[in-house]
């Protein structure tokens, strides 16, 4: 088995042809999550594109969004991808849509609550319709929209929430793009003593590692107070700067 099949196990055995995205059946996502580790840099460019306009289209998700994440995860998570922030890039899209930090701390149940009563089987004819362009058409389709849309947000959402001990580690990454995006993802999700000491423990002694300190800064400020290491943390973390642009959102 080669690097990148063992890489991206289980892609093809995904159903794709009955997943949707916002151009119809998924059958594509597969070549363009490999054309990702591509050495061409115009192929990369050209599938990271047609990805974000086929998974996060206008900050909309749709079904096959979530079955994408655990496969953005493995390519970001491998040293040998190339432009491994531009795929992190894609999966924060993926995962927290547009949303922005001053909705942290984030309440999932609150703001999700209206996929709570979707089922399998409503999102599956949403699907249907979509395929066969006639959701206005039927009115029992057409009421559920909204609120399959929320179901479809959500599950990327948790689909990224299983996969913070990769955050964790990215955290320490030469690449302090890359780094960001891993603070940036951690602040949205119940943070374990893993994550905690993982934030605290970035270093912000050097000139490199400023904006990194700075992203760890952030995300600690919007952690709930608890924990010990939250207690300890104005100590471990006197003199890195924070960095805000306007609005209050993160920053690399």
């Amino acid at each position: 088995m080669d690097q990148l099949t063992d890489l991206l196990a289980g892609l093809d055995d995904l159903p794709w042809e009955s997943l949707h995205h916002a151009y119809g059946p998924a059958v594509d996502i597969p070549d363009q999550l490999r054309a990702l580790r591509s050495a061409e840099v115009p192929v990369r460019s050209c599938a990271l594109s047609e990805l974000f306009g086929n998974v996060y289209h206008q900050g909309t998700r749709w079904g096959a969004s979530c079955h994408v994440v655990p496969f953005l995860v493995a390519l970001a998570d491998d040293p040998d991808t190339p432009d491994r922030a531009a795929v992190a890039a894609l999966l924060r899209s993926v995962v927290l849509g547009d949303r922005r930090d001053d909705e942290l701390p984030f309440d999932p149940r609150r703001h999700f609550a209206a996929a709570e009563g979707i089922t399998d089987e409503q999102a599956a004819l949403m699907e249907r319709h979509l395929e066969a362009e006639d959701l206005f058409e039927h009115e029992e389709a057409a009421e559920l929209a909204d609120n399959v849309a929320v179901r479809w947000e959500a599950d990327a959402f948790h689909a990224g929430g299983r996969y913070t001990d990769r955050y964790v580690r990215w955290l320490t990454d030469p690449d302090p793009q890359l780094a960001g995006y891993a603070a940036e993802l951690l602040a949205w999700f119940a943070p374990d003593e893993a994550a905690l000491a993982g934030l605290t423990a970035v270093p912000g002694d050097e000139t490199r590692a400023a904006t990194r300190r700075a992203s760890a800064n952030l995300t600690l400020a919007h952690c709930p107070v608890g924990s010990e290491r939250i207690d300890a943390w104005p100590r471990v973390a006197a003199g890195a700067p924070v960095l805000l642009v306007p609005g209050g959102s993160f920053c690399w």
